[in-house]
Parts: structure tokens; C-alpha cells; sequence
């Protein structure tokens, strides 16, 4: 079964929007639960005596969120984004659905007992988690889940803000640092949706509120006022940053446990704000005093410092708070103070510079001015503070980066020992344009439906794999593993079929990468076949994926698909996938093509098979492939005619026209990227350049096709190559090799009925009307005594026999069955005995078997094949059994 998918940028969207909504309902989920707990904190101040009810619950409080968090995620310590920015540049840190509960939970806790700090870092994290699980559902890359986690973190800040572009914003500037087409579009989607869930399901920002009512003031000789509060902002922010890594550090070396370090910080949180002014019991009230309260200011200057100290004990102690309020507070104090000092002078207002003064002491802090602008406007939706805004941000954040370079997030990855490594964790370039037939080993160890257990177990204790693609008339019905293996019955006569697992989950040769690794995680497999049709065409392991990728960035990696070789498709027909295997034949002259193709034909028809014509358009080096300028009228003739042919012999039909530099690597680009099992062309019989056995194009072919490789040299008169195959002699020697030409032969007998069908045009032929062929199988030994003789003319006899007899049932004709003779042969010289059985006998077609090494390195003996094709006038097939140009791998894990 193949998972169905939806085009990606179209799921990526959707999948965005899905996280928006999840993430805008936990932030809701967590604010109303700290405005219910806190609310009832407070209530209990106006029963029983503060300096008695916030210090103890606030260690209460504290407690209990640092031991759920010791007990279940230890990751949510802290504001989360840290934890999400780490994420994002590569680090393996969990993001789970326990991350978000426990975040959940442990920040609900902590924010109700008192801490100064806020929920917007949490909200952040939570989201990135929900996001990280949530794309496991969908198909995935890394790059993928990379942009999801960004998408769910811009959610749960927007949501915490109500403010969409702040949240996209901050991701993008601080987190991603990523402004693509598709990463603004999933952030966007998540953003807008968080946020509208926010406003919908929830209270709105305690800040839209409390600065409703207000209009920010600017002039121009206020400009110097606040360039003053942006130094002031980021000097005073870069000194906060220290602060909070010197409470990191400082809490390091305490001996005591997470829970007693957070509930000590509660303790002391509690009594400094019960020692104070009831309105800093609560921390809203606090910021909505700072922005239009009336404020002295030894009042401020107090709320500056207390917030300040505590926002560094509670964060130091682990707590699981963000930095987003602490910060904004902290500048609304710094920005009041110095609107206050300047209006006694001036006449200002300070609310404006409250306003400004948050903008800008985030933007010293998170290093990200944009965002700071951004997230004050929206909250105040005041188009008056924008440039005060700019001013003060832009200050702010140069004054800051000439203190210290990094953000303070930035820090605390540095802190936690996870300062990336971005030459190393950059995923490679291309990577995630692989497709799954760039990835898989395209020679595949496969097992026989019908086969029973027995020999199975046999194949496993032979291979080093630990599981098996299962085929049957070239199609894949199954696979089995080891695990199958160890669960099979007691019977004796059991076959594998009764075992495997029936339609394996497979994928399409032009499958993403993002689907490959989907499903390999989805459905928890170690190995994934990879099919055309029903048809097995390769396999994909975990270890091929790493293995593309240490490629990659080594420079040596797979051509992203057939564009990047040699030659270019102007021109190509393709029919059903529905044969065994695929027959390639490329026409290159033009006088034989014909014969060629119906040879090809009739093995495509005996094996079922699939017919693909390949023809080439040679090009000078000096113009490229995808600019040369190819009149189609010639190649058309063979398009047609192929057809034809696949009509008449009821099979499947490909064409092709490539335009190319060099014929030899068009074919074999051709042979990979369609998946061809066996390729028929022509050879002259010689060749005239030392060295070489065939010639240029053949010997490549011969070295590096990994495809089972036919080679035919026509018999001529005079200038037109002879027809005749009606007599066949078929020399064996010993070896896997033996019978690789007889399993061509029950094809390659009705070749005579084919071509003379196609030269009178009559359909109405039977074969029965032409002589039974006559097929020789010989055995050349050596004079020599004690001379071995391999036996395997009783066996090629046999299997020839049942082949021919199970065609003509196939076809259902009473196919006349051909007459088969045994001889053996004695001589020395190989290539004389065949030459001379040959002209005696009148064969018509010598057919030999040979392997690679048999072929090509001839040249020291002698080259055999050249020998008994001009030693004879007749048809010489040569067939080379397919090989594995790498040794195989591991399908395992």
C-alpha cells in the first residue's frame, strides 16, 4: 500500500494552520489557568497578611513545578526558547507532546506562585512542541519539521501577544533566520491563527488594555530624549543578560536539587513583594501603574530594581518563565523614568516614553529590533509611537551589539553547551531534492513466492540481509524478515507465501525525499521497495539516506535526476507499467533497426516484458544538449514503428529522443533512471583499434551497465543483413554462465515468424506454417586425457523444453516443438570448433553466454568473440548476465 499524499506546499500550509489552532488553544489553556490561580493568590493577600501568603505560596508553588519538571522533562527548565532555538540550529533536544504537558503544567505553576517572570516563553515552546509532533503525521524532511517547529513556535508567541507579525517576526529574526516563500507562508498561517484563537477563546493582552485609553506624543525636539532612553536601554539590557547568566551560574554551584532551588527563589520572591507596595502583589498592576499611572520617581526607580533582581533570581533558579514580560516591564520602568525627568523641564508626557522604553529594552535584550517595533505597535495600535519606536530600538540594539555581540538566547545556548555548529549541521545543498530512485540500490536479492521455507531459511543463513522483497511473475506481492521467519508453521511443505507479509508498503521511483522518510518512520520499516507499477525496481534503506548525505557533503552525490547527466529528452511516449521487466534497444542504424527491434520484441514477448526505443541525436561538444536545434521528422519512422510492433505482439511500448554529447553515457543514464533489465544493440563483429574488444560505445556498455547486456552481430550479403533464424547453435560451457543464451532462446526462435509477419503485413501467419527450428547445444572439450567435461547439455535440453512448451501454452498454440541435438566437440581452439560446427551445420544464429570478466578480458588469450564472429557468415548473439557494480549492502537497519 502507498500512503496518498497531497501536493507539499499545499499540506505544509494546512499543517501550519492545524498548529496555529492547537498552539492558540494551550496558550489560552495556560493564561486563563494563571489568571485563576493567581487571581485566587491575590484574593487570599486581602484575607490573611501578605508577608504570610505570598511567600509560602509562592514556594509552594515552585516546589511542585520544579518536581514535576525534575520528574518528567527536564528540558522545559527556563523560558523554552532557548530550548526551541537550539532545536532549530540542529541540536537533538527533545520536542514531544511531554514537553508541551509538562511545560504546561510546570509553567501554570510556577507563573501563579509569583516569579516575575512571564508566559509567553513557555507559550513559545509549548507550541514548537506540538508542531514538532504534529508534523510527524505529515510526511517529513528535516527541513521540513525545521519550518513546522519555527511556524509552532510564531504561533504560541502570537498567541501570548496578540500579535501575529510580532510572532512571525521574532521566529524569523531570532530563531529561524529563514525568509523564504514557504517559511513566511507557514509562519504566517500559524501566526494568524494562534492569534485569533487567542482573541477569540481569551482575554485579551493585559497591555491592549492598559494602554487603550493613551495616545503616544512625539515632536521633533523630543528626538534627543530618546536617543537618551535608547543608550540607557542598551546598556542597562546588556547589564539584564549578565545578570541573568550570572544567576545561571551562581545557581549552578548551589548544592540543592531544582525543586528546592525554585521554591527558594519563591521564598524570597514572596517576601520582597509582600515588603512592598500592594500594587506590586500583582505584576500587571505593576506595568499598568509604570504606563499611565502617576508614579514618583523613587517609585519607579524601585520598580526598575526589584523586577530587575527578581526576574534574575527566579529565571537563575530554573524556572520555567519566559523573558517577554520581565522585559517589557522593565523597559516601561526605564522608559517612565526618563520621560519623567524630562518633563519636568520639557512638559512631556511620560506614558510615551514607557511605551518606547519597552521596545527598546527588548530590543537591547533579544538582539531583534524589528521585532521589538513590531510587538509594542501591535499592542498599542498606535501609528503615532512608531518612529519613537525606531528611534530607540535602533539605538537600543547598536549600542547593545557593540557590548556583546550575541542575544541573550543566544547566550544561554552558549551556556547549555549548545553553541551550534552550523558547518556542520547545515543540511546539505540538494539534499531535500532527492527522489527515492536518486537514493535506492537498484540490484535487489529477491525471493520467489512459491519457495518453500525450507530454501528461505537457506537464503538468510547465505546473505547477510535481514529481509527479502518477495515477487511473483516479476511483480512484488510481499516481503519478508527474519521476524516472519521465526514465526513460520511446522510444516514441512509450508512456502513463503503462507509467511511474508502481503503489499508491503512501497513508493514510486519520483517520490520526494520527504515521503521516503515518512514512510520509514510512519510505519516503522527498516528497508522500503521501491516499485514502477506493480514492479520491484530497487530498494531503500535507512543507510542509503545516510549514505546520500555524507555524499552530498562530500561533493560526490547523485545527479539530481536525468537533467543533470549528459543528455536531454526533447521527445518520449511511455505506456503501461504492467511487464516483468523493461527490454532497452537503441537504434543507431538505421538498416538494422528493424531486425533489432523485433528481436528485442520477441524476448519482451516471451518474458513479458516491456519494449523501450531509444533513439539519440549526437551533438557537437561545443553546443549544449538542452539549446541544440533536432529536426524530429527522421526519428519519427521508429517511433511509429515500435508501436506498431508492441501492438502486434501485445506489449507495453516506450519511446525516446535524446539529444547528446556521448551515446555510451546516454545509455546508461537511460538504463538508471528507467530501470531497464536487459539492453539489445548491435555490434559490428570487430573492431579496429587496439585494445579495445567491441569497440568504444560496447565496452563501456560491457564494464558498466549493471543490466543484463545482448549484443548482436548481423550475418550480411553484401550489404543487407540476412534474416535467417531457423537454425540455432547453442555452445555451453560450465558456471553460473551456461544458460544465460538459453533463456533468450524460447523468445528468439519465433524472431522468423515475427520479421516475416512484418515485411508481407499479414496477420493472418500461424507457426505452424514454418518449419520447427533446429537448435544445436554443444560442448567444446579439450583433447587432453584427463579433460573435465561439464554436464549440462541434459539440462539445457530439459529447460528448454518445458520453456518452449509453457510459451505456446501462454499464447495458446500448438506451437510445432523444435529440434534439439546434443554434440560435443573436441579441440583445442574454442573459437575454430564453433566456427567450423557453424558453416557445417548451416547455423543460422550462434547464440553464447559469457559473464563480464569472460568478455573483456579475452584480450590476453585471444578474443574468442570476435574469433567465431568472423570466422563464420551468420548471426553471432552475445549475452551478458547482469552484474552489481558495487559489492550488495546491508538491507538491514
Amino acid at each position: 500500500m502507498r500512503p496518498l499524499l497531497l501536493p507539499k506546499r499545499r499540506v505544509m500550509i494546512a499543517e501550519a494552520c492545524l498548529i496555529g489552532l492547537v498552539s492558540g488553544c494551550s496558550a489560552v489553556l495556560l493564561r486563563n489557568g494563571i489568571g485563576i490561580l493567581g487571581g485566587w493568590r491575590i484574593w487570599l493577600t486581602q484575607i490573611f497578611p501578605a508577608w504570610f501568603i505570598l511567600p509560602l505560596v509562592g514556594m509552594t508553588f515552585a516546589f511542585l513545578s520544579g518536581c514535576f519538571i525534575e520528574a518528567f522533562a527536564t528540558e522545559t527548565q527556563g523560558s523554552g526558547i532557548a530550548q526551541v532555538k537550539a532545536v532549530l540550529e540542529g541540536n537533538p533536544l527533545p520536542l514531544s507532546w511531554r514537553t508541551a504537558l509538562v511545560k504546561l503544567t510546570a509553567g501554570l505553576l510556577s507563573l501563579s506562585s509569583g516569579l516575575t517572570l512571564g508566559r509567553q516563553g513557555p507559550t513559545v515552546q509549548i507550541g514548537a512542541a506540538l508542531a514538532s509532533e504534529i508534523a510527524r503525521i505529515f510526511p517529513t524532511s528535516p527541513n521540513h519539521r525545521r519550518q513546522m517547529v519555527a511556524a509552532g513556535a510564531a504561533a504560541g508567541l502570537a498567541a501570548g501577544f496578540n500579535a501575529p507579525i510580532a510572532g512571525m517576526l521574532f521566529v524569523l529574526e531570532e530563531l529561524l533566520h529563514d525568509v523564504s516563500e514557504l517559511t513566511l507562508e507557514t509562519a504566517i498561517g500559524a501566526s494568524f491563527i494562534g492569534a485569533v484563537v487567542s482573541r477569540i477563546f481569551g482575554n485579551d493582552f493585559d497591555l491592549n488594555r492598559e494602554v487603550s485609553a493613551s495616545v503616544a506624543h512625539f515632536s521633533a525636539p523630543e528626538i534627543p530624549g530618546f536617543l537618551i532612553l535608547g543608550i540607557l536601554a542598551g546598556l542597562l539590557g546588556t547589564l539584564f543578560n549578565q545578570g541573568i547568566i550570572t544567576s545561571l551560574n551562581l545557581n549552578r554551584r548551589l548544592p540543592l536539587t531544582l525543586p528546592a532551588r525554585m521554591a527558594l527563589a519563591g521564598l524570597i520572591s514572596g517576601l520582597c513583594i509582600a515588603l512592598l507596595p500592594p500594587s506590586f502583589n500583582d505584576h500587571a498592576g505593576l506595568r499598568q501603574l509604570l504606563l499611565i499611572g502617576d508614579l514618583q520617581a523613587n517609585e519607579v526607580i524601585l520598580a526598575f530594581v526589584v523586577h530587575f533582581l527578581l526576574t534574575c533570581l527566579a529565571y537563575g533558579a530554573g524556572t520555567p518563565g519566559g523573558l517577554f514580560a520581565p522585559t517589557l516591564t522593565l523597559g516601561a520602568a526605564l522608559g517612565y523614568l526618563v520621560g519623567y525627568l524630562l518633563g519636568l523641564p520639557l512638559g512631556v508626557s511620560p506614558d510615551t516614553y514607557a511605551l518606547a522604553g519597552m521596545g527598546a529594552f527588548f530590543s537591547a535584550v533579544g538582539k531583534a529590533p524589528m521585532t521589538s517595533i513590531v510587538i509594542v505597535f501591535e499592542i498599542t495600535a498606535d501609528f503615532n509611537l512608531v518612529l519613537p519606536l525606531m528611534i530607540v530600538s535602533v539605538v537600543a540594539y547598536f549600542i547593545s551589539s557593540l557590548l556583546e555581540k550575541n542575544s541573550l538566547y543566544q547566550r544561554l545556548l552558549i551556556w547549555n553547551g549548545m553553541e551550534p555548529q552550523n558547518e556542520q549541521r547545515k543540511t546539505p545543498e540538494g539534499f531535500d531534492e532527492l527522489i527515492a530512485e536518486d537514493l535506492m540500490q537498484r540490484r535487489v536479492e529477491t525471493l520467489n513466492l512459491h519457495l518453500p521455507l525450507d530454501q528461505v531459511v537457506q537464503a538468510f543463513s547465505r546473505s547477510h540481509h535481514r529481509g527479502f522483497p518477495v515477487v511473483h511473475e516479476g511483480q512484488l506481492v510481499g516481503i519478508v524478515t527474519q521476524g516472519d521467519l521465526e514465526k513460520r508453521p511446522q510444516n514441512q511443505n509450508a512456502l513463503l507465501g503462507e509467511i511474508m507479509t502481503a503489499d508491503p508498503v512501497s513508493v514510486a521511483p519520483s517520490c520526494p525525499l520527504s515521503e521516503v522518510v515518512y514512510c520509514l518512520n510512519r510505519y516503522k520499516l527498516s528497508r522500503l521497495p521501491v516499485t514502477e507499477g506493480r514492479r520491484l525496481v530497487g530498494i531503500i534503506t535507512r543507510s542509503d539516506i545516510i549514505r546520500a548525505e555524507s555524499d552530498l557533503l562530500s561533493g560526490v552525490g547523485p545527479a539530481l535526476g536525468p537533467a543533470g547527466g549528459s543528455s536531454y529528452v526533447i521527445y518520449q511516449t511511455h505506456g503501461p507499467a504492467i511487464g516483468q521487466g523493461r527490454i532497452l534497444v537503441p537504434v543507431v542504424n538505421q538498416r538494422t533497426a528493424a531486425l533489432l527491434l523485433q528481436m528485442a520484441g520477441a524476448i519482451a514477448a516471451e518474458q513479458n516484458y516491456e519494449l523501450e526505443c531509444l533513439q539519440v541525436a549526437v551533438v557537437s561538444d561545443h553546443t549544449p544538449v538542452d539549446q541544440a536545434r533536432v529536426n524530429f521528422d527522421p526519428f519519427q519512422r521508429w517511433t511509429d514503428y515500435t508501436h506498431h510492433l508492441g501492438e502486434d505482439l501485445g506489449i507495453s511500448v516506450h519511446t525516446q529522443v535524446r539529444v547528446t554529447h556521448d551515446i555510451g553515457k546516454t545509455i546508461l543514464e537511460t538504463i538508471k533512471y528507467r530501470h531497464v533489465d536487459l539492453l539489445v544493440m548491435e555490434w559490428k563483429g570487430k573492431t579496429t583499434r587496439e585494445g579495445r574488444i567491441f569497440g568504444d560505445v560496447v565496452d563501456t556498455l560491457i564494464r558498466q551497465a549493471p543490466c543484463e547486456v545482448v549484443l548482436v552481430k548481423w550475418a550480411t550479403r553484401g550489404q543487407q543483413a540476412k534474416w535467417h533464424f531457423n537454425r540455432w547453435l547453442l555452445p555451453l560451457a560450465g558456471g553460473p554462465n551456461a544458460i544465460a543464451g538459453a533463456e533468450l532462446l524460447p523468445g528468439l526462435i519465433h524472431l522468423r515468424e515475427i520479421h516475416l509477419r512484418s515485411r508481407r503485413g499479414d496477420q493472418s501467419f500461424s507457426p505452424t506454417q514454418f518449419f520447427p527450428p533446429e537448435i544445436q547445444l554443444c560442448q567444446v572439450s579439450s583433447p587432453e586425457p584427463n579433460a573435465q567435461v561439464p554436464l549440462v547439455l541434459e539440462e539445457v535440453q530439459q529447460f528448454l523444453l518445458n520453456r518452449l512448451k509453457s510459451f505456446g501454452d501462454k499464447r495458446n498454440q500448438n506451437l510445432r516443438l523444435p529440434k534439439l541435438t546434443l554434440v560435443k566437440l573436441v579441440s583445442e581452439q574454442v573459437s575454430e570448433a564453433i566456427a567450423k560446427q557453424a558453416q557445417e551445420s548451416h547455423i543460422d544464429v550462434v547464440i553464447m553466454g559469457a559473464s563480464r570478466e569472460g568478455l573483456l578480458k579475452q584480450v590476453i588469450k585471444g578474443n574468442i568473440p570476435e574469433a567465431i564472429a568472423s570466422g563464420c557468415d551468420c548471426t553471432v548473439i552475445l549475452v551478458r548476465q547482469a552484474v552489481f557494480l558495487t559489492p550488495p549492502l546491508d538491507t538491514g537497519d
